[in-house]
Order: C-alpha cells, then structure tokens, then sequence
C-alpha cells in the first residue's frame, strides 16, 4: 500500500490549498501596519497589530486540532478558507481600528486549521520513508506563497492604497476553500480520508505522550526561538551599524530565496539519513550566526550570516512538522499535533519578548549572542533525544496509519 503513495498524486488536495492561502497571507503581511496606520494608530499601536494574528493563532492551536478532529480535514478547510476571506473582507472595509483589530485577530485560527489539517492529512497519508519530504513539501510550498503573496499585492496597493491588499486574502481564501471542496483526500490504497476518527479529550492526549512533548518538544521550542529570533535581531543590529531599511531588505529577501531553494533537500536528508542530521544543523547554523552577527560592521558581514541563517532556516523547512507527525498517535492526531504546535509557537512567539528583555538590560549585541547560545543548547538537546523517536528505528505495520501506529512515536 505504501508503494501506492505518490506525492505528485496527492500534489493538489495536499498542497494546492495551503499554497494559495499563503498568497494572500504573504499579501497581507506587510500592510497590516500600514492599514492600522491609514485608520489612525501611532507607530507603536500599529506595531502591536501585526502581532494579533499570531497571538491568536497561538491561542487557537489546539482549539484548531481539536476541530480538524471533530470535522476532517477536507471539510476543516473549507471552512477556515471561507472564514479567512470573510475576516480579510471586513479588514478590507473597516473603518476604523477596532473593526479592523477584529478582523486580523479572526485571520489567525485559520492559519492554525491550513497548517494542522494538511499535516494530520499527510501523517496518515505518507509512508515513513516519504514523510518527511511530504511535509518539507508542504512547508516550501506555504514559503513559497508567501513570497508571491507581496509581489502580487504590490499592484493592487498601488492602485488602492495598503488596505487594498486584504482584497487579494479575499479572493485566495475563497479559491483555497473552493478547491478544498472539491478535492477528495485518498489515503495511499485510495480510500477517502476524511473519516472522523476515535476521539480523546485533549487533556488525555498530552497525558499519554507528555514524555515526547518534554523531551522532543522541548528541543522543537528551541528550534522556534532560534529560526524567529532571527527576524527580531538581523534588523536591529543593522539599525544599530548605520545600515539602511532598504539595505535590510534586500538581505532578507536574499535569504528568503535560499530558504525557498532548500524545502525538497531538507526532507530528502530526513529521509534518507534521519531527522537527528537536519534537526542539529539548524540550531547550529542559525545559533552560530547569531552569536557572530555582533562581531559584524558592514553589509557584507550582516549578509553573509543572514543567508547562512537562511540556509539554516531553509533545511529546517518542514521540520517541526515531521517531527511532530512521527510522534503523532493514531488516536487523537489533531489534537495531539494542535499542542506540537502550541509548543513551536511558544518558542516562536517568544523569540521577541527575549531578545526585548535582554537588550533592555544590555545591548543588542548580547541580546544575539544569548539566543545564540540558547540554539547551540538546543541542538545539543535534540542530538540527544530524537534518535530515540527516529521512525526509521522502527518496522510500522503497513497499511496508511501504520507510521502513525500507537508505538511508532517512541517509549510513552
């Protein structure tokens, strides 16, 4: 059964609607400042509305799992797809901030169901020795779309001002629902699915496999501290040695680039090799960049470790992801991948408040090395516990949940 998989077979239903909400994601991204700032906000409010949507996806995560669960995918997305063009509609008019907050806090849990269901999708979907590239896959694609998403909405700001973009998330949210509609997930024998499995309170969930979550888990918090510090620290240090906004830039899309390049290497390596040689090296490429960055004075140095961090970032495309659908029950996987991805968005949401605290007590400077440093540890950690969990330790039955077999994720 296993050999029936194809990831080209599943290339629509698995990546076309998650792509596509990335367009108008990446679309919105960069306006959402600029809109608050259109309806009056000071700098420092508009500020604090770009972080709404992920505090609300933070929120919403196991919430999200537990509605995939309740739902199945196919019609999960749909759903987030319609509420997420309903929410960008209402931001595309309001008019005024607080009807404008409201809609941004709304795009959040549709990006958690996007994620969650395609990923429990492809846990069950792909075998062990393709899984990984399924999910690296999914993370390219999403990566992808989300550097379209400001090409395409460059035109449309143009014409109708910065909260014009949110037209372009109108329009993606309602074809990423329509094609999510029309899709049917097949499972590797061909059979749908979309079948609401045997349910587990989330609660019961993380108490049978807290061991993973604060083992692995753990080092996954690492990994998203170290992979958004870096979007935090990089511009402020280039600030602090005189180099100039479009300066910066142009060295973030540079590394966007490499990372964009690396998603289908990076699962190859997992496959082939193990997850261990993918994991490791990204909190050592990134945690060491980090810790260099002070010693640089010129844009040159801030670029050439701003793209090693886009190397670093670019192979660990997909990584959480497959480290969390190898540690995926069979019962409950929702849920249990809604607090995988409670546990990255800690370390990715808080990537701002340490570098913030550190550099407030300090510099900037020592700020870096200190998240630096917290990768390095956090490579060591993950170097010592996912060989433990490594699936390719183990035979899984055959059949489409085998690599999801209750067993497969390691020791309770």
């Amino acid at each position: 059964m296993a050999q029936d998989f194809s990831l080209r077979r599943i290339a629509v239903p698995a990546f076309g609607p998650s792509a596509i909400w990335a367009v108008g994601a990446g679309a919105v991204l960069p306006v959402v400042a600029l809109s608050a700032r259109d309806l009056g906000a000071s700098v420092g409010l508009a500020a604090l509305f770009v972080g709404l949507s992920t505090l609300s996806e933070f929120v919403s995560a196991v919430p999200a799992g537990v509605l995939v669960e309740r739902l199945g995918e196919r019609r999960a997305l749909v759903l987030a797809g319609a509420a997420d063009a309903a929410a960008c509609l209402v931001a595309l008019v309001a008019p005024n901030l607080w009807v404008l907050g409201l809609a941004v806090v709304l795009t959040g849990p549709s990006g958690a169901v996007f994620l969650l269901a395609r990923q429990s999708y492809l846990t069950a979907a792909a075998p062990v020795h393709l899984r990984a590239r399924a999910m690296s896959t999914l993370g390219g694609v999403t990566r992808a779309g989300m550097f379209l998403g400001p090409l395409v909405g460059a035109p449309v700001i143009a014409y109708g001002g910065p909260q014009a973009a949110f037209g372009v998330a109108v329009v993606a949210g309602a074809l990423a629902a329509a094609l999510a509609g029309r899709a049917r997930d097949l499972g590797p024998a061909g059979h749908p699915t979309d079948v609401p499995p045997e349910r587990l309170r989330v609660t019961e969930v993380a108490r049978r496999h807290r061991r993973v979550l604060l083992t692995v888990g753990l080092g996954v918090l690492g990994l998203g501290l170290a992979r958004s510090a870096r979007v935090v620290v990089v511009p402020l240090w280039a600030e602090h040695i005189g180099l100039s906004p479009a300066q910066t830039s142009l060295v973030f899309a540079a590394a966007a680039l490499v990372e964009v390049v690396l998603f289908w290497p990076a699962g190859t390596v997992m496959d082939r090799h193990g997850r261990v040689w993918v994991a490791v090296p990204v909190a050592v490429t990134i945690g060491l960049a980090l810790v260099l960055l002070p010693l640089t004075t010129t844009v040159v140095g801030v670029a050439a470790l701003t793209l090693l961090m886009g190397v670093g970032n670019g192979l660990g495309s997909g990584i959480v992801m497959t480290l969390g659908a190898d540690a995926a029950p069979a019962v409950g996987r929702a849920p249990f991948l809604g607090l995988w991805r409670l546990v990255s968005l800690v370390g990715h949401n808080g990537a701002s408040l340490v570098v913030g605290a550190v550099a407030a007590l300090t510099t900037i400077g020592a700020a870096s090395v200190s998240v630096g440093v917290l990768a390095l540890a956090g490579g060591a950690w993950l170097w010592r516990w996912l060989p433990e969990y490594d699936p390719r330790r183990r035979t899984p039955p055959p059949g489409p949940a085998g690599p999801s077999a209750p067993g497969v994720a390691g020791p309770p």
